[in-house]
């Protein structure tokens, strides 16, 4: 099973390294103010996969901070409550 794995990840790898070299010609990325930015375009896709991952993690990162915070307010409000007919957590 690992060795078809590894099998995968290197397709993988030759395909996408294939479609980069494939598609390194240069495009402009045009800004306000008429900047003008120019960079290969395989270099543009990974900086836009770069950014979108990590706003995607830091919003789920956020999201995990906030829910830790309620969980351990909410255990401590079970802890300090009165235990009512045996039942409660053991």
């Amino acid at each position: 099973m690992r060795i078809l794995l590894w099998l995968l990840r290197g397709i993988v790898f030759i395909v996408l390294f294939g479609l980069a070299v494939k598609n390194s010609g240069p495009v402009d990325l045009r800004f306000y103010l008429d900047g003008v930015w120019q960079a290969p375009l395989s270099l543009v896709i990974l900086a836009a996969f770069a950014v979108g991952a990590t706003v995607g993690l830091t919003a789920t990162v956020v999201t995990l901070v906030r829910q830790g915070r309620e969980i351990k307010r909410l255990r401590g409000r079970a802890d300090d409550a009165p235990i009512e007919g045996g039942g409660g957590r053991p």
